[in-house]
């Protein structure tokens, strides 16, 4: 496995679905499968790509910061900032799988609305 690959990958396929082609974020990054692991998500391809179209069409004005990005063996880990329209913000940490030919192949999230106010003065990130 290329870490460094895997890493530049999952912040390439991540940020082309993203921003609005999912289609062409899973020709250049997807294997034979894709397992999804988001309740909100259908399984497989077309499932992702559905979802990001909506979100898309949706949330236009929608943006994403990759704050981390960690891998160990087959997994890639992204730890990211994303801001919604009406202010509302997020930090999201999704995991990646890669395939035996480098490609993605499964996929788990969390996602939490960034709160007011915090009991402690550390940020999410």
């Amino acid at each position: 496995m290329d870490l460094e690959l895997n890493k530049q990958n999952a912040i390439a396929f991540y940020k082309t679905a993203y921003e609005g082609n999912p289609r062409a974020a899973v020709e250049r990054y997807v294997g034979q499968e894709y397992i999804q692991h988001n309740p909100d998500v259908a399984n497989g391809t077309e499932g992702f790509i559905a979802y990001f179209e909506r979100m898309q069409r949706e949330y236009p004005d929608k943006s994403i910061e990759f704050v981390r990005c960690i891998a160990e063996g087959d997994l890639v880990a992204l730890h990211t900032h994303q801001s919604w329209p009406d202010n509302e913000e997020y930090v999201t940490m999704d995991f990646f799988r890669f395939d035996g030919n480098g490609k993605i192949c499964e996929h788990w999230d969390a996602i939490q609305r960034i709160p007011e106010s915090s009991a402690n003065p550390n940020t999410m990130y």
